[in-house]
C-alpha cells in the first residue's frame, strides 16, 4: 500500500482535471432565501438544478413564490423546458446587464442546448426600455415582453449570477395544451420625439413684405391721388367771363381810339386859332 502512494499522488492532478468541479450549487444558494423556495423546488424536481451546477458560467432568472405559483400547472416535461429558458448561458450581474451596449439583445438559454427548441424558443429577448426598465420576453418572433428586472439576488463572479424578475416567461407554442396567461404584457413607453428645429433667420418672413393674404394691386385699380393741394375755386373754363389776355387787349384798343380823338380835337382848335 505504501508503494502505491507515490503513484497515486502523481496521478492526482490529472484526476482532478478530468473530474467536474462544481463551482456553485444553486439549490444551496436559494435555500437561504425563503421568498424563492417554490422556484428552488421546481429546479430540483425537474433536474434543471443539476444542469445549472455543471455549468461554469451561468445566470439564473428566478421569480418569487407568488409569481412561481402558475408553474405548478405545467406537466413535468413542459416545466423543465420553461425552467431551462430561465437559465442564460453567460454571466450577467446587475452592473453588466444595466450597461449592455445594445438596446435589445437575444440571450441564449439552456433550452437552446436541448436540440428541440424551435422558432427561437431557446432565446430570451432582453430590452432596455426608454423609461430605464429592463424587460424580458420570449425570443419567439412577435412575443410580448412579459417580465421586468427586480433586483440582484446573489453573484459569484464570474461563475453564477442570480437575478430576480417579476414573472415567469413561457414562450407561446412550447406545449400543445393551451396555457393560462402567466402575466400581462409589459407596457412599453415610447421614446420621446425630438423637438423640431427652429427655422433659421434666413427663413423668417420680411417685416416689410406685404402680408400673404393682402390683395395685389391690379391694372384697373385707380392711381392714388397726389399730395398736391386742391386748385383754388374760380370760374369754369367754359364761363362767359373773358380770359385775362383778352381783357388786356380790349383796354389797349380803347386807349388808342381815345388818343386819336384827342389829337384830332387839338388839331382842329389849332386851325381855328390860326384863322
Amino acid at each position: 500500500m505504501a508503494s502505491s502512494s507515490p503513484f497515486i499522488l502523481l496521478l492526482l492532478p490529472f484526476i482532478l482535471l478530468l473530474s467536474p468541479i462544481a463551482a456553485h450549487n444553486v439549490t444551496r444558494i436559494l435555500a437561504d432565501l425563503p421568498d424563492f423556495s417554490a422556484f428552488n423546488q421546481f429546479l430540483s424536481q425537474s433536474l434543471v438544478a443539476a444542469e445549472i451546477n455543471r455549468r461554469q458560467t451561468i445566470t439564473v432568472l428566478v421569480v418569487d413564490n407568488a409569481a412561481a405559483a402558475p408553474l405548478s400547472s405545467l406537466d413535468a416535461e413542459t416545466l423543465k423546458s420553461v425552467l431551462s429558458i430561465h437559465v442564460i448561458l453567460d454571466y450577467f450581474d446587475t452592473y453588466k446587464i444595466h450597461n449592455l451596449r445594445r438596446r435589445t439583445t437575444l440571450f441564449t438559454t439552456l433550452y437552446q442546448t436541448t436540440g428541440v427548441a424551435e422558432n427561437n424558443m431557446g432565446f430570451l429577448n432582453f430590452t432596455h426600455l426608454a423609461d430605464d426598465r429592463l424587460a424580458f420576453g420570449s425570443g419567439v418572433k412577435g412575443s410580448p415582453l412579459t417580465a421586468t428586472y427586480v433586483k440582484a439576488v446573489t453573484a459569484k463572479p464570474y461563475n453564477i449570477s442570480v437575478l430576480q424578475i417579476s414573472g415567469a416567461i413561457v414562450p407561446p407554442g412550447i406545449t400543445d395544451a393551451p396555457l393560462a396567461p402567466f402575466g400581462a404584457p409589459i407596457t412599453v413607453v415610447p421614446e420621446p420625439l425630438a423637438p423640431a428645429p427652429a427655422p433659421a433667420d434666413d427663413d423668417a418672413p420680411d417685416a416689410d413684405a406685404p402680408a400673404a393674404d393682402s390683395p395685389a394691386p391690379t391694372a384697373d385699380s385707380p392711381a392714388p391721388a397726389p399730395d398736391s393741394p386742391a386748385p383754388a375755386s374760380g370760374p369754369a373754363p367754359d364761363s362767359d367771363a373773358s380770359a385775362p389776355g383778352e381783357a388786356d387787349e380790349d383796354n389797349s384798343s380803347a386807349g388808342r381810339i381815345a388818343g386819336d380823338i384827342t389829337a384830332g380835337l387839338l388839331a382842329t382848335v389849332a386851325a381855328v386859332l390860326m384863322l
